[in-house]
């Protein structure tokens, strides 16, 4: 049997698709070029071309596809870029594993906590109801898209995923130059949540959902201890042996250098991965400071 990957050429992509290969998983992943082997399948989501074909005999689903949120200034343009590439992909995926006569057991498609909104600080689990916003919205959506599985006896289930602490790119490796020369300082006051995950219990999260029947709907893929803006730039600091800045990037600063994108950074969440926990998922890192020294 066969599981296929999305969005296989991604920060999380590359090393899942490593990872299930490593468990002597047979992976087909979709790409946009010429596939160079049998190990690829074509797909252009931008045109609704997928051949079912493509995704015959295949046990799973991971469905990571979607433009970077951080990948650009949010003009009017690329929001709508950001929408597409989730929406109309998971559309397409959800509508060819309908014509086919034997369909996979499970789709797990990618999704963030940016569903729950500005959470300040209140500490919400899955239980949660969908924030207000931008984010929030293409959330929904997105996540609709891929619960429409459901009804074709797909088990379906969302993965809501935090800050990715991974070394080899990602929201850290955007931060990693401003922090090495010493200039890293907390946003805004410094006091709103963030909720991050090791690369490696991401990776380990994901196998499990995958391989647990009784997972499905939105997982919140965040570690059980979230820290607040400034508590991560004083571990990433202390990771890289450099001084970070005692005083704050002003809002109206951020917003001047990402637009409307700033605000996100300045958004608060306090996610706990209820779930995970429940099915007994063991984090082997919990603590920022071993996850960053890990990957650094």
């Amino acid at each position: 049997m066969t599981i296929i990957v999305t969005g296989a050429s991604g920060l999380l992509g590359r090393p899942l698709v490593a990872a299930l290969r490593g468990t002597g998983e047979r992976v087909v992943t979709l790409v946009r070029r010429e596939p160079r082997d049998g190990d690829e399948a074509f797909w252009k989501p931008s045109e609704g071309v997928l051949d079912p074909a493509a995704l015959a005999g295949a046990r799973a689903v991971v469905h990571l596809a979607g433009a970077p949120i951080a990948g650009r200034r949010w003009t009017a343009a690329y929001k709508s870029e950001l929408v597409r590439s989730r929406v109309e992909s998971t559309r397409l995926l959800v509508g060819a594993l309908g014509r086919l006569p034997q369909r996979p057991e499970v789709l797990v498609s990618a999704s963030g906590i940016d569903f729950y909104g500005d959470t300040g600080d209140r500490v919400i689990d899955e239980s949660a109801g969908k924030g207000s916003g931008f984010l929030p919205d293409l959330c929904e959506r997105w996540e609709a898209e891929a619960r429409a599985a459901g009804e074709l006896g797909i088990r379906t289930a969302q993965l809501r995923t935090g800050l990715v602490v991974s070394g080899r790119g990602g929201a850290l490796g955007r931060m990693l130059p401003i922090f090495k020369i010493g200039l890293g300082a907390p946003l805004g006051s410094g006091r709103q949540h963030w909720s991050w995950i090791s690369e490696q219990d991401w990776l380990n999260a994901t196998l499990r959902v995958l391989d647990t029947p009784e997972l499905s709907g939105p997982v919140n893929l965040t570690s059980p201890t979230p820290v607040t803006n400034a508590e991560f730039t004083r571990t990433l600091g202390a990771a890289l042996r450099r001084p970070t800045m005692p005083v704050p990037v002003p809002g109206f600063a951020l917003s001047l250098g990402l637009g409307e994108f700033a605000r996100e950074l300045l958004t608060g969440h306090r996610i706990l991965p209820a779930k995970l926990t429940a099915a007994g998922f063991g984090f082997a890192h919990t603590s920022l400071g071993d996850a960053l020294r890990a990957v650094l």
